[in-house]
């Protein structure tokens, strides 16, 4: 466990630039996420913690195009990170296909019970009181309108997540719960979303 202290404050120094819905912060949130999930599943915690410290090092903008290649260049750089940590090469291996597999964007269910738990654990951070928050930072944060005036919930019209950030809401974070991994993370992400559904139904009254 020493070596995931020394790697917290590596990574901590790494994501200082990072924008607020990627930052150290949100990296600790999934920690937190995956030490229960991974207690449950039984799950090797040293690699899953591993995982999880390094998955966002590198994160671009939701507005750059090289966003979906946030987690293949993670992955690059937590090999370069764990070879100077003498990591043994098999869970160098692990680790960093765990972080390449993990992201919404790529489709992808990892191969590995602790890669699936990164995944969970990741995806809960985006959902829940806090998902709204990341979300609607991100947003503001390329400058993009809240809403579509003429039909803010999506009811007739194709979803736009670069265009308006509640589209985001039916395109990634009410789909989340049915993606999840584990049955844990599927009990945490059903409360999540009942939380985001309500979110919604208090915000038709509003505008």
């Amino acid at each position: 466990m020493q070596q995931l202290e020394e790697l917290k404050k590596i990574v901590k120094k790494r994501m200082r630039k990072n924008d607020v819905a990627h930052d150290f912060e949100h990296i600790l949130r999934v920690y937190n996420n995956a030490k229960k999930i991974g207690k449950q599943e039984k799950a090797d915690m040293k690699i899953l913690l591993t995982a999880v410290l390094l998955h966002d090092t590198v994160s671009f903008p939701k507005s750059d195009k090289q966003s979906k290649n946030s987690s293949t260049k993670s992955a690059f750089h937590a090999r370069k990170i764990l070879r100077k940590l003498h990591y043994p090469q098999k869970e160098i291996t692990i680790i960093s296909e765990a972080i390449k597999d993990h992201s919404f964007s790529k489709n992808k269910i990892p191969q590995t019970l602790e890669g699936k738990i990164l995944q969970d654990a990741d995806r809960l951070d985006a959902i829940g009181a806090i998902g709204i928050a990341r979300a609607f930072a991100t947003g503001g944060a390329d400058n993009r309108p809240l809403y579509n005036q003429n039909d803010p919930f999506c009811s007739y019209r194709k979803l736009n997540d670069n265009k308006w950030t509640l589209d985001h809401f039916y395109k990634k974070l009410l789909v989340l719960e049915k993606k999840m991994n584990t049955k844990a993370a599927r009990t945490e992400a059903s409360q999540r979303t009942k939380i985001i559904k309500n979110f919604l139904k208090y915000l038709k009254k509003e505008i």
